[in-house]
């Protein structure tokens, strides 16, 4: 008789540290490594369950009394955009795209100190060096894009300059935008948002259903951009559901909010590996 074997990682759990979302809080991840052959297949199946990718290691957020992070993705077919975000499509349309392959550059990184010393100076990726930001975006398992964005040049410049960057991996139902940064001068641009929408676009052609945002984390200012697109989704008690109004999810403590990580464990599908038998 045969039958297939499931993938069966290992999973592990990381030490509090402080969130980077919430004031005051501390966050625990959940997280498996991502390698070998059955990369592309975890990848996928564990995606639709709320984790991540960062480089080759999935993750989702398993805090002791805090649930707050709920994993987000856009439903392509029924996706319309607001009056705002038809304004960002108007003014960007002298950006042109370019798809290659995860592999890191000087321009890339120089954009990415830009932005981050802008933006995100304190944050937790604020020391990363140039052979750190090689191994975010090369150091990747499954399928993988470099999206990159360029500008018309101003006077004195040459070629295209970089405008954004954004590193995408390309599940069975969707693209995931795993990380992405832009010329903080270019604010009018509203690029964080350009991006979405473009990602958004890159799926339709593609007829792929989904893009994935990441987490939203209600009462979090940096996250809560994503709730203003339409037709999304967040994994909220083991299943996708439309967010509604997003005033009606909360981000309060309490004891009983995550269950305990063997449950947790209990509770993942994993894809199957092979044919084996008895």
């Amino acid at each position: 008789m045969r039958h297939t074997l499931p993938i069966a990682p290992q999973f592990y759990v990381t030490a509090p540290q402080p969130c980077p979302y919430l004031d005051g809080r501390m966050e625990r991840k959940l997280f498996t490594a991502l390698q070998g052959e059955h990369a592309q297949k975890l990848n996928d199946t564990l995606s639709k369950q709320g984790f991540r990718r960062s480089q080759n290691v999935l993750y989702r957020p398993s805090c002791a009394e805090c649930s707050a992070c709920l994993s987000a993705r856009i439903r392509v077919s029924d996706f319309k955009p607001n009056r705002t975000q038809r304004r960002i499509m108007a003014r960007t349309t002298g950006l042109r795209r370019n798809a290659t392959s995860p592999w890191a550059t000087e321009d890339q990184f120089s954009l990415f100190r830009r932005y981050l010393d802008a933006r995100h100076a304190d944050g937790g990726m604020a020391d990363m060096d140039i052979f750190e930001f090689a191994a975010m975006i090369e150091e990747t398992p499954i399928k993988s894009r470099v999206i990159e964005y360029t500008r018309p040049p101003q006077e004195g410049e040459r070629g295209r300059p970089l405008a954004g960057v954004c590193l995408t991996d390309v599940f069975d139902d969707g693209l995931s935008m795993v990380y992405s940064f832009y010329d903080p001068d270019l604010s009018d641009l509203s690029l964080g948002t350009y991006v979405i929408l473009d990602h958004i676009a890159i799926a339709r052609e593609a007829g792929l259903p989904y893009v994935y945002l990441g987490y939203w984390v209600p009462g979090s200012r940096k996250m809560g951009y994503k709730a203003g697109f339409s037709a999304l989704e967040i994994y909220k008690g083991g299943r996708w559901v439309d967010i509604g109004d997003p005033a009606d999810h909360r981000a309060e403590l309490h004891p009983l909010s995550m269950d305990p990580i063997a449950e947790q464990v209990a509770r993942i599908s994993l894809p199957e590996a092979r044919p084996g038998r008895d």
